[in-house]
């Protein structure tokens, strides 16, 4: 349902586009290109708003792209590595812990070395 949406919404726009760029080709109504590019100041604030948009929209394009490459799969092969490593500790700690367990505890000293003081 989301998937459907996604490009019934860029069809639109694209059919949106497309209508736009056959006006100015028809002449069905003309842009006054000639005011735009005499007035200097509103021909970079343009440039540049378009350039900013157009950083955005590709930085989200390729963080959406990457997400979709790297969540389509399983683990890689370093991420199981890592888990068994992990799984292997674990067990590691539970036997060392049983061998503490069956092990005598060492008698303690009733009166443990006092700390010599400097005068």
């Amino acid at each position: 349902m989301r998937d459907r949406r996604l490009i019934a919404f860029w069809a639109v726009t694209v059919g949106f586009l497309f209508f736009l760029e056959i006006a100015e080709i028809t002449h069905l109504f003309q842009v006054p290109l000639i005011s735009a590019i005499s007035n200097l100041v509103a021909f970079v604030f343009a440039l540049v708003f378009t350039t900013i948009l157009a950083l955005i929209g590709a930085l989200f394009i390729g963080i959406y792209i990457s997400q979709r490459l790297q969540s389509g799969g399983g683990f890689t092969e370093f991420e199981e590595e890592m888990l068994r490593m992990r799984a292997d500790v674990q067990r590691l700690a539970n036997e060392l812990a049983e061998i503490r367990r069956s092990l005598p505890s060492p008698p303690r000293d009733p009166d443990p070395p006092k700390e010599k003081r400097r005068a």
